[in-house]
């Protein structure tokens, strides 16, 4: 991925345009830096440390809405807050809530789960890098379980019943991982 900063004079209260390229895509960010001592030079195209984008999160979320109503029902931070923001030197020692990740998702839901893959890797609790498949309660919001998955999710989950046994099928690529279909059989 290549960076590439511009802004006006660069000086410590500078907007700074950012713009981000992979091998697929270029987009575009505007950033207010986080802290910017006396400047920084950015040999090529790279800042050390890297800025921080100052918008509060969440980032990721999922919405319920009453249809019947038009209210809101719940939201909640989907997914973990990225590692580039957990680890950043600027936030040493602050306790960041879970913020989610950017990205769109597909989402299931049954008659009484909602059901989301995670849209990026993070570090999880025990050091494992990879992504998770939550299950929320419908009616609350509230995180009922999850399992690890080496990749984000890249397609929507669905589910089929097969010699009595229900299964939950989900797409994953990312990163260095080709794509593929996991299948998880729900107990019982």
């Amino acid at each position: 991925m290549s960076w590439a900063l511009r802004g006006r004079d660069l000086n410590p209260i500078s907007v700074i345009s950012l713009t981000a390229c992979d091998d697929a895509a270029c987009w575009s960010k505007t950033l207010i830096p986080f802290t910017l001592p006396p400047f920084r030079s950015c040999s090529s195209v790279r800042c050390s440390p890297p800025l921080i984008d100052l918008v509060q999160g969440s980032y990721g979320r999922i919405t319920t809405i009453d249809l019947n109503k038009g209210e809101k029902v719940w939201q909640i931070a989907h997914g973990e807050t990225a590692d580039n923001v957990k680890n950043h030197a600027a936030l040493k020692g602050i306790d960041i809530p879970r913020t989610g990740r950017l990205g769109r998702v597909g989402v299931l839901v049954t008659k009484t789960l909602t059901i989301a893959g995670d849209s990026g890797i993070a570090t999880q609790p025990n050091g494992q890098r990879g992504a998770m498949l939550r299950a929320y309660d419908k009616a609350t919001g509230s995180e009922l379980g999850a399992v690890f998955m080496p990749a984000p999710q890249s397609g929507s989950p669905m589910t089929y019943l097969h010699n009595g046994k229900q299964y939950l099928v989900i797409a994953i690529s990312g990163g260095n991982y080709s794509g593929e279909l996991v299948a998880f059989k729900l107990p019982g």
